[in-house]
C-alpha cells in the first residue's frame, strides 16, 4: 500500500465521522434511540480508524525521515490556516476523553450526564471532524 494515500483516507474517514455524528444528533431529535445509539456507536469506530490511519501516516514520515508538510502559502490565507489547524489540533486533543466519557454514560444508561456531556462532545468532534476536512483540503488540494 502506498502509505501517501493516508491524507486522503483521514479527510474521508473525518467527513464520514462528521456525517455519521449530524446523523446521530437528529435520530436523538427524533427519538429514534436505537438508530441513534447505532450511528455514534459507528461514527466512533470510524474515529478510531482515523486515529490509527492518521497515527501510522506520522509515524511513517518520521521512521523514513520525510518530515512534515508545511503549507505552502502566505498572507491571510496561511493565518487562516494556522488559526484552523491550531484549533483543530488543540480540540481533537480533548475528543478521544470526551467520546469515550459520553459513550461510556450512554452505554450505562446513565442518561442525565450522558447528554450533559453530550451537549459539549457533539460540537467539538463535529468542528474537529470537518476542519480536519478543510485542513486536508488546504494543505494538499489548494
Amino acid at each position: 500500500m502506498n502509505i501517501h494515500v493516508l491524507p486522503v483516507v483521514n479527510a474521508v474517514l473525518n467527513g464520514t465521522s462528521a456525517v455519521l455524528l449530524i446523523c446521530g444528533y437528529r435520530f436523538i431529535r427524533q427519538k429514534r434511540v436505537n438508530a441513534h445509539h447505532r450511528t455514534m456507536i459507528s461514527a466512533f469506530i470510524v474515529s478510531i480508524l482515523f486515529l490509527i490511519s492518521y497515527l501510522t501516516y506520522h509515524w511513517y514520515l518520521v521512521a523514513h525521515n520525510e518530515g512534515v508538510l508545511h503549507y505552502p502559502h502566505t498572507g491571510a490565507i496561511r493565518n487562516l490556516y494556522l488559526t484552523i489547524l491550531f484549533t483543530h489540533t488543540v480540540l481533537a486533543a480533548t475528543v478521544p476523553v470526551l467520546a469515550i466519557i459520553t459513550l461510556r454514560r450512554a452505554l450505562r444508561s446513565d442518561f442525565v450526564r450522558h447528554r450533559r456531556i453530550a451537549r459539549w462532545t457533539l460540537p467539538i468532534w463535529l468542528y474537529v471532524s470537518v476542519t480536519g476536512v478543510i485542513v486536508y483540503l488546504m494543505l494538499y488540494q489548494f
